[in-house]
């Protein structure tokens, strides 16, 4: 017989019984079941929030096995969103789910956020309309979110609070094009840089094919710092660090930093590592080009 006090006791001693109540009571909206949103909804619900509002339209497929909590042979080619439910209702048979088999788009934003305590950023890299979109509705409706990258072996966090930075402030997409777009996002996520020296094929990171690397350490890890942030924010105590400031912890380097990038991507020692970054990935693009018309033809072509 499943009992919540039971369940959840060994929390108790880092939070109190009130406090415990308390994040029982909370409700979190994850918007996406890949590599991180999976292990922040385990992680959460361990934690033992009582309430959430998940969203996922894709299936488990081999490509997720690196990373996805949820990535399993018994569930290839299931729902994620579905999957997902089901673990964390074999923790908490009590938590309050509310599922969005569709994903999340700006016309049911409002309907996704409805009653929403906390917004954890967990949609694709690559989903930039549909993040800017749920990141302006949180603004809006002053609900505190936060985002925590997966780079490399390290988690990069940022948080954006109501009153505080907003998310467009800080990376300042609003008429870009898309390359550009995913150049901030990527270089304000982790203005520190710090798993750069550790890349060995920085062709991999390909953003004009949407695809790039990324380890199981890198989700697990953000999965620990998110749920810090979240129990610091729902419980009102601890320092959030909030944009413009920024924290990057890298595990294989053994390093961590405190970031502050006043005005976001329009800070000059952000304009030039951007002034780098678009210069590398013309230089990554341009290689790619050279390797294909080098390659030789497709015996089926």
């Amino acid at each position: 017989m499943f009992d919540y006090t039971e369940a959840f006791s060994r929390n108790i001693g880092w939070v109190t019984e009130t406090e415990q109540e308390v994040l029982r009571s909370k409700r979190i909206a994850l918007a996406g079941m890949g590599g991180v949103g999976a292990q922040y909804l385990l992680t959460l619900t361990r934690l033992g929030i009582g309430r959430f509002n998940i969203s996922d339209f894709d299936i488990y497929e081999l490509a997720n096995f690196n990373r996805q909590a949820g990535a399993t042979m018994s569930h290839l080619h299931h729902p994620k969103v579905q999957v997902m439910a089901d673990m964390a209702l074999d923790i908490n048979p009590e938590l309050d789910l509310r599922r969005f088999p569709d994903g999340v788009c700006t016309e049911n934003v409002n309907e996704f956020l409805m009653d929403v305590d906390l917004y954890i950023d967990t949609i694709d890299f690559f989903a930039l309309d549909v993040r800017r979109a749920v990141f302006a509705a949180c603004a809006e409706k002053r609900i505190p979110a936060i985002t925590v990258a997966p780079i490399g072996m390290g988690a990069a966090l940022l948080a954006f609070l109501p009153g505080k930075m907003t998310f467009e402030e800080y990376f300042r997409m609003e008429g870009q094009p898309e390359d550009e777009q995913l150049l901030r996002f990527l270089l304000g996520l982790s203005p520190a840089r710090l798993q750069m020296p550790y890349v060995v094929d920085d062709t991999r990171v390909d953003l004009s094919a949407h695809k790039v690397p990324s380890t199981p350490m890198g989700c697990e890890l953000c999965a620990g710092v998110a749920a810090t942030n979240a129990l610091k924010i729902l419980l009102n105590r601890g320092d959030v660090i909030a944009a413009p400031r920024g924290l990057h912890f890298d595990a294989y380097r053994n390093k961590l930093k405190q970031t502050w990038r006043p005005w976001g991507n329009h800070n000059p020692i952000q304009q030039l590592g951007l002034k780098i970054a678009r210069r590398r990935f013309s230089e990554n693009l341009a290689r790619s080009g050279a390797e294909a018309k080098a390659a030789p033809a497709s015996p089926l072509e």
